[in-house]
């Protein structure tokens, strides 16, 4: 059986490379440190992806959702789930049991986007989502997730879904 590892790097062009001159990567941020951390790099890239993908912080706030995202999780428009909490009003994670609960907080560190969070590792695992508006069927999801470093240290996790 194939074994496959994702790993994600944080690529900075060098001042040589720099279309804008003196020096400057062209991504100053506010501290002047000269590069924008991982969250904020890859949060336009989450707010824009075609993909269900989910962006949180340390503080598991959502930082950056896609469109796609929220209509499989049902978390309403990106602007409505923006700086949410993950695990707030929203969403509601299940067991897989015949009665269908809502998940003990034990079972809810282990989810994909918290355990890559806490471990700095990646993560995996199946999902099942109660829609708060509908009363129908529950969603499963696949969800693969990594930490998100910047300055060596794990600043949030990026998710990715896919329905199963």
């Amino acid at each position: 059986m194939a074994h496959v590892e994702l790993s994600i790097s944080e690529a900075f062009p060098t001042p040589a490379t720099s279309s804008l001159g003196h020096g400057s990567t062209g991504f100053d941020d506010a501290d002047g440190r000269g590069h924008l951390d991982g969250l904020t790099r890859w949060s336009e890239t989450v707010s824009t992806a075609a993909e269900p993908c989910l962006l949180i912080d340390r503080e598991t706030t959502i930082a950056a959702v896609s469109p796609s995202c929220c209509q499989l999780l049902g978390l309403g428009t990106p602007l409505d789930a923006l700086g949410l909490p993950l695990l707030g009003s929203e969403l509601r994670l299940l067991d897989f049991t015949a009665a269908r609960g809502e998940l003990t907080e034990q079972d809810v560190e282990k989810i994909p986007p918290l355990l890559a969070l806490h471990s700095g590792r990646l993560a995996r695992g199946l999902l099942r989502v109660r829609f708060p508006e509908v009363d129908g069927p529950d969603a499963t999801v696949d969800a693969i997730a990594t930490p998100i470093l910047t300055d060596g240290h794990v600043a949030g996790s990026l998710t990715f879904f896919a329905e199963v």
